[in-house]
Order: C-alpha cells, then sequence, then structure tokens
C-alpha cells in the first residue's frame, strides 16, 4: 500500500450495498488492528479480520493514508452519533456524563493514529477541522440540556471541555491501568455540578 498523499476521504460516488458492508467491515476491521497494532500494521492482518481480500482494501483505499484518515472520520462520526441515543435513554447530565464517557474511550483508542495524523501528510490536513465540526456541537447540546435542568453551569465551553476530557485520557496510556479515567471524568463533571450549585446560590440582581 503506498503512502503518497491523498485527499484522506472516503470515495464521494454513490457505492452498492454490498461494497458499503465491504467498506464498514474494513473500516471496523482496521480500527481494531491499528488500536492492537499500529497504524503500520500489516495489510493481511486487516483483510483477515475483515473477511475480504486485499484487492477490496486497494480498491476502496488505494493508499495506506485513505484508508487511516477514512478510518478517524468513521471513528468520530461513530462516537458523535452516539449522542442522540444517550439523550433518548438518559436523563440530562447522566446522558452527558456517558457521552463524555464514550469520547474518552474514543481518545484512548486512536492514541496510536496520532503520529500519522500529525505526520504533516496532507492527506489528514482537514481531519482536526473535522473532529471539531462533529464534536463541538454535539458536546454543546448536551452540555445545554444538562445545564437547563438546574443540575450543572451554563458557562461551560466545549472546546474546552473537549481538551479537558482528552487530557485526562493520558495517565490512563502511562499507568499501566491503574488510573481510572472514568472516575475522573464523573470528578469533573462533579465540578460543574458544583458551578451551578454557587450560581444557583447567588442573590439575585
Amino acid at each position: 500500500m503506498n503512502d503518497g498523499p491523498t485527499t484522506g476521504r472516503r470515495p464521494r460516488q454513490a457505492v452498492r450495498a454490498d461494497a458499503q458492508r465491504s467498506i464498514d467491515a474494513l473500516l471496523t476491521a482496521a480500527a481494531e488492528v491499528f488500536a492492537a497494532s499500529g497504524v503500520d500494521a500489516p495489510v493481511r492482518q486487516i483483510t483477515a479480520k475483515a473477511g475480504v481480500g486485499a484487492g477490496t482494501l486497494y480498491r476502496h483505499f488505494p493508499q495506506r493514508s485513505d484508508l487511516i484518515a477514512a478510518v478517524f472520520r468513521h471513528e468520530v462520526d461513530a462516537c458523535a452519533d452516539a449522542a442522540p441515543s444517550l439523550t433518548a435513554q438518559y436523563e440530562p447530565v447522566e446522558a452527558l456524563v456517558r457521552w463524555l464517557q464514550r469520547f474518552a474511550g474514543f481518545i484512548a483508542t486512536k492514541r496510536g493514529l496520532s503520529a500519522a495524523l500529525h505526520s504533516g501528510d496532507p492527506a489528514y490536513d482537514s481531519l482536526p477541522s473535522y473532529f471539531q465540526q462533529r464534536f463541538n456541537p454535539v458536546l454543546g447540546a448536551l452540555l445545554d440540556a444538562a445545564a437547563k435542568t438546574g443540575e450543572i453551569r451554563s458557562d461551560a465551553d466545549p472546546e474546552e471541555l473537549l481538551y479537558a476530557v482528552a487530557g485526562l485520557t493520558l495517565p490512563a496510556q502511562e499507568s499501566g491501568g491503574g488510573y481510572n479515567t472514568q472516575r475522573m471524568i464523573a470528578l469533573l463533571v462533579d465540578g460543574l455540578r458544583y458551578g451551578a450549585r454557587t450560581e444557583s446560590s447567588r442573590p439575585a440582581s
């Protein structure tokens, strides 16, 4: 698989249902292989896990950077798209906590992609803005819904909170399992609750 510059985007043209299934299988398999073995893992590991031939992979993703960028977008979309179902199932603050945990899991599994995404390859130039375009509105809506209940403060900035949660996942990568990211997220949200209680206790002007 060559590694020359590409757009890093999935093919724009419509694909048949069976072709889409192959693409989805490849993206899911590649995400798992990249998380376990890094983005330079042999193609055969990906195709074996996806249950497709190498020709299918090369047809949809001619260069490795195509596949890496597509995996990143696919995983971003899956994480962002989890928010509506969480909102439907849980109260606003619980939905917020569960999505932040989901996001932290996404960040933790993407550490192996960081070197490729920051390599300077133009194939990845649009990915940071894609990250923000997908995640900022999702988290903003979750924060707004939770703030309307009066349980958390209303001045939390979505982008700052995304960076904060991403930072909370770093020690987990270095501690060998002795660090509980979910507990730290719960403490972070408790801080938002404290702010809401402080604001509600202020006398009206």
